[in-house]
C-alpha cells in the first residue's frame, strides 16, 4: 500500500463531531508510551505527522486521520498512565465506549502492546473491553527491534497466553526495522476492499 495523502480531519470529543462520510475506520489503542504515534508515522512514512508526546496521557481526544481519502486511523487517548487524574481517565473511557457503541464503519482495532514486557493489567482490561463489543482486534507488539531474536518465541507466547489470543492475531512491529508494516497494510487492504 502506498500512502499518498493523510490529514487530521478532526479531534473529536463527542459523536456529533465524528466524520459522516462512512469510510472504513481502524481504531488504534494502547498504553501511553507504547508507541502509537511512532506506529502511525511509520505506516505513513512521515517523521512527525502524529506527534510523539514527551508527556504521556497528553492525547485527550479521538483523532481522525483520513488516509488516501479511503479510510481513517482513529487514534484514542493512551490508557494506564498514573499522572492522568481519575476523572480524566473516566472521561477517556466514556469517549471510547461511546465511539465503540455507535461506529458501524469501524473495521478493526489495532491494539498496541510493548513486545519487551508481559501485557499489563490495563492491556488485559482493554482487550476484554474490546472483546465485549465483538470487534475484530489485532495485537501489534511494538519495539520488536529491542528484543533479541532468541527471545521472540518466549515473548510471543507470553502475550498470546496473557491475552488469550491466537497466534495469527499478533503482529510483531518495529518502527526501526519496519517488521510488521506490510502485515498491517495487508489487513487494512483486505478490510477496505471488503474481501
Amino acid at each position: 500500500m502506498k500512502i499518498t495523502s493523510i490529514e487530521l480531519v478532526i479531534s473529536a470529543v463527542r459523536r456529533s463531531q465524528y466524520p459522516e462520510d462512512n469510510k472504513p475506520e481502524f481504531l488504534l489503542v494502547g498504553r501511553s508510551n507504547v508507541g502509537k504515534s511512532s506506529f502511525i508515522n511509520t505506516l505513513i512514512n512521515r517523521k512527525n505527522f502524529a506527534r510523539t508526546s514527551s508527556r504521556p496521557g497528553k492525547t485527550q481526544t479521538l483523532n481522525f486521520f483520513k488516509v488516501n481519502d479511503s479510510f481513517y486511523f482513529v487514534d484514542v487517548p493512551g490508557y494506564g498512565f498514573a499522572k492522568v487524574s481519575k476523572k480524566l481517565k473516566n472521561k477517556f473511557g466514556m469517549i471510547i465506549e461511546d465511539y465503540l457503541e455507535v461506529r458501524e464503519n469501524l473495521k478493526r482495532v489495532f491494539m498496541l502492546v510493548d513486545f519487551r514486557h508481559k501485557p499489563t493489567e490495563d492491556d488485559v482490561l482493554m482487550y476484554n473491553f474490546l472483546a465485549y463489543y465483538k470487534i475484530p482486534v489485532t495485537i501489534v507488539a511494538t519495539k520488536a527491534d529491542k528484543v533479541k531474536k532468541s527471545a521472540f518465541e518466549k515473548n510471543k507466547n507470553i502475550i498470546i497466553k496473557t491475552l488469550g489470543i491466537k497466534n495469527e492475531d499478533l503482529i510483531l512491529f518495529s518502527t526501526i526495522t519496519k517488521i510488521g508494516k506490510q502485515d498491517v497494510f495487508d489487513i487494512i487492504e483486505k478490510e477496505v476492499s471488503g474481501e
